[in-house]
C-alpha cells in the first residue's frame, strides 16, 4: 500500500452501522463487502463479520468487526472503513467504543418493524458523540413493508428528515449503490494531522495462538510504522511494530497507517492481559501525545456462581475463563467456594444475554459441564457504621440488625408495543413495581412506555414476558440509572438446620414467603429420603418463613410382634425413634447435583 499524504484524508470516510436487534447490520455490511469488491465471490458467506461459531448459531453479532473497503467514483479511491456493531442490549459496551472511533453512523430501521427502543438508544448515544447520522430504511422488499409510515416515526422519535431516508434491501442489494455515495457524501473526513505525534485509540483486541495479541487501533494523529517503538501509555509497556495492516476482511498487511485510519498491530506481545481497551498508543519516549479520554469501564449488573459439575475441571474451568476474559472485557470472575457445590468462581457479566452467550462458548470451546447458581445483580448496602459497600453475592449480606440502608440498582426502562398491547405490559410493568415515568405515541398505532424498575426484577424474565404479552412484537431496552432505597432483605434455604448457601437469595420482603415456600417445596419433592426426617425451612434472619419436612424411610419393627402385650409393641416403636433421632443428630443430608439443578433452572 503507498504511503498516504495529507491529501487523501479526505478520501477516508469512518462509520459504524447501528440499529435494533434483526434490522440486518451484518447482511447490509455483506452487501457492502461484496458492491465494493473486498470480497470475491469465492469468499462470499452469509455474515461475514461474524466470524465466532456461537455468532453464525444464533444469528446475532457479539462482537464488533472492522474491515475496511475500496470504493471508486468519479476516478476517486475512497478508503471506507466500517466498524459493525452488535444490537443487543447487553452489548452497549462494544457500540460505545466503536463509535469514538467514527465521524458517521448508518442507523438502520426495519421498514416492517419500525423504531425500536434499542433503535432509539442507539441513535441518542451517536448524536452524544457528535456524529454525522444517515438515516437507512432497511428489507424494502417485504410484502408487508410500510416505508413511508416508518420514515414518519423515526422524524417523530428521532428527528431526522423523511427525505433523507435511504431505501435499501440489504437481501437483494436494491439501494446498495446509492448509499456507498450517501456515504462519501454525508459522513465527514477525520481530521488529524499525519506529521504530529503519534496517537492511536485501542478499541478492541483478540488473541491468535501464533502472533500474540492482536491490537485494534484507530490513528487519531500522526503515523504508525513498521518497525517503530510505540508505547501503551496506561499499561506504561514499550514494544516493537512487528506487524500492521488493515482488515479487508481478512488481515492485509501494510507499511504505514496514518492519521483517520483504522486497522491492526502486532507487537509479540504474548498476553492480552498487557492490551488495555481504551488505552492510548503513542511514540516510545520522553514526549508522547497526551492520552486520549478512555471508555468508561463497562458496570457489570448481573452476578452468578459458575462450577465445574465435576469438581475435577476447575483448573480448567480457570484456564478458559482467562482465555475467555482476555477477549471480552467487560466479563469478569474471581474464585468462590460453596459448601454446596465445592470450588467455582463468581463471575460478573452486563446482563443476561452475555451471561448465556458465556455459559455457552464456556461449554462449546472449552468442553466442560456447567453449574450456574441463580444470577443476581450489585446491591449497595450501608451498615450502622455508616459504611457502604457493594454486595455482589447474597451470603455476603450482613444480618437485619446490622443494616442501616439497603439500596437495589434501578433501570430505566423503554419498552415500544402496539397500542392494542399497552394495557398488559403497564399491568407487568407495575406487577414488577415499576413507576411510569412517561407515554410517547410514536406513530399510527404505536407507543413508547417508559418505566423505572428494580433490574432484579428486570434480569430473570420482563424480556421474554413482555414478548409473550405482545405476541412478540414488544421490544424492550434498558440503561442504569442509580440506586434506590427499597424493602429488602436475605432468604436463606436450611437443610437440617444447616444454610445452604448456593440457594440464598436477595428478594422484596412482600415476595420472601411465596418465594421461601415455592423453593422449600420444590426441595422437598427432589431431596432423597434418608434414615431421619429432615426438614427444609427458609428463613429470613433467625426468623423461619416456610417449612416442608421429607418423612424418613422407616421399617415396620413390630410386624413380628403378633398377638399379646401392646406394651411390647410400643417398646419396639419407643427403640426405633431413639435411634432415629441419633441418627438425625450425627447424620449427614446428601443433597444431590439433580436436587440443585433443579432449584436453580426454575428460576422463580
Amino acid at each position: 500500500m503507498a504511503s498516504k499524504s495529507s491529501r487523501s484524508q479526505e478520501h477516508i470516510r469512518n462509520f459504524c452501522i447501528i440499529a435494533h436487534i434483526d434490522h440486518g447490520k451484518s447482511t447490509l455490511a455483506d452487501r457492502l463487502l461484496e458492491s465494493t469488491g473486498t470480497v470475491d465471490n469465492r469468499g462470499k458467506k452469509t455474515q461475514m463479520l461474524d466470524d465466532l461459531a456461537l455468532e453464525q448459531q444464533r444469528g446475532i453479532t457479539i462482537k464488533a468487526r472492522a474491515v475496511a473497503m475500496r470504493y471508486k467514483r468519479d476516478g476517486v479511491e475512497y478508503e471506507l472503513n466500517l466498524i459493525d456493531t452488535p444490537g443487543h442490549v447487553d452489548f452497549q459496551y462494544e457500540v460505545s467504543r466503536s463509535l469514538a472511533c467514527c465521524e458517521g453512523a448508518l442507523l438502520l430501521v426495519d421498514a416492517f418493524q419500525g423504531v425500536e427502543a434499542q433503535t432509539v438508544a442507539n441513535a441518542f448515544a451517536a448524536m452524544e458523540h457528535d456524529l454525522t447520522i444517515v438515516p437507512v430504511i432497511n428489507k424494502i422488499d417485504l410484502t408487508h413493508a410500510r416505508p413511508d409510515e416508518v420514515a414518519e416515526e423515526m422524524m417523530n422519535s428521532l428527528g431526522t428528515d423523511p427525505d433523507e431516508c435511504k431505501r435499501v434491501s440489504a437481501k437483494t442489494g436494491e439501494g446498495v449503490a446509492t448509499l456507498l455515495d450517501a456515504i462519501v457524501d454525508s459522513v465527514p473526513a477525520p481530521t488529524g494531522d499525519p506529521d504530529a505525534v503519534l496517537q492511536a485509540m485501542v478499541f478492541d483486541s483478540n488473541y491468535d495462538d501464533f502472533r500474540g495479541a492482536i491490537t485494534y487501533i484507530r490513528v487519531m494523529q500522526g503515523t504508525v510504522r513498521k518497525g517503530q517503538k510505540i508505547k501503551f501509555l496506561r499499561a506504561g509497556s514499550t514494544h516493537d511494530v512487528v506487524e500492521l495492516g488493515q482488515f479487508a476482511p481478512s488481515r492485509v498487511p501494510c507499511d504505514e497507517l496514518v492519521a483517520g485510519q483504522v486497522g491492526y498491530l502486532i507487537c509479540n506481545i504474548k498476553s492480552l492481559g498487557d492490551v488495555h481497551i481504551g488505552d492510548t498508543i503513542s511514540i516510545a519516549g520522553n514526549d508522547p501525545a497526551p492520552a486520549l479520554p478512555g471508555y468508561d469501564r463497562p458496570k457489570r449488573m448481573v452476578y452468578c456462581g459458575l462450577f465445574p459439575s465435576d469438581g475435577q475441571d476447575f483448573s480448567e474451568l480457570r484456564d478458559a475463563l482467562e482465555r475467555l476474559a482476555v477477549n471480552d472485557p467487560s466479563f469478569e470472575f474471581e474464585p468462590e467456594t460453596s459448601d454446596a457445590l465445592g470450588f467455582g468462581f463468581r463471575c460478573g457479566f452486563l446482563g443476561l444475554l452475555h451471561m448465556e452467550i458465556v455459559q455457552q462458548r464456556l461449554e462449546q470451546e472449552s468442553d466442560i459441564d456447567l453449574v450456574q447458581t441463580a444470577p443476581n445483580v450489585t446491591y449497595e448496602i450501608t451498615d450502622k457504621r455508616g459504611e457502604t459497600k457493594n454486595i455482589h453475592k447474597p451470603q455476603d449480606v450482613p444480618d437485619p440488625g446490622d443494616i442501616e440502608k439497603f439500596c437495589q440498582p434501578i433501570v430505566r426502562c423503554n419498552v415500544i408495543v402496539p397500542e392494542e398491547y399497552i394495557g398488559p405490559v403497564m399491568k407487568l410493568c407495575q406487577e414488577r413495581r415499576g413507576i411510569q415515568k412517561g407515554h410517547e405515541v410514536l406513530g399510527a398505532s404505536r407507543a413508547m412506555l417508559t418505566y423505572d424498575i428494580p433490574l432484579a426484577e428486570v434480569i430473570y424474565d420482563l424480556h421474554d414476558r413482555i414478548k409473550s404479552c405482545t405476541r412478540g412484537y414488544g421490544t424492550l431496552d434498558y440503561e442504569m440509572v442509580g440506586y434506590e432505597e427499597a424493602d429488602l432483605c436475605r432468604l436463606d434455604i436450611l437443610v437440617n438446620g444447616n444454610r445452604v448457601d448456593a440457594l440464598s437469595v436477595v428478594c422484596h420482603r412482600a415476595d420472601a414467603d411465596r418465594r421461601g415456600r415455592a423453593v422449600a417445596k420444590k426441595l422437598k419433592s427432589e431431596i432423597e429420603r434418608h434414615m431421619f426426617e429432615v426438614a427444609v425451612q427458609a428463613a429470613i434472619g433467625s426468623r423461619v418463613i416456610a417449612r416442608e419436612t421429607v418423612p424418613a424411610m422407616r421399617k415396620n419393627v413390630t410386624a413380628k410382634c403378633y398377638g399379646g402385650d401392646i406394651t411390647r409393641k410400643r417398646k419396639l416403636l419407643q427403640k426405633q425413634k431413639e435411634g432415629k433421632k441419633r441418627m438425625k443428630a450425627v447424620g449427614n443430608v446428601e443433597i444431590s447435583q439433580k436436587a440443585f439443578m433443579a432449584v436453580l433452572t426454575d428460576g422463580e
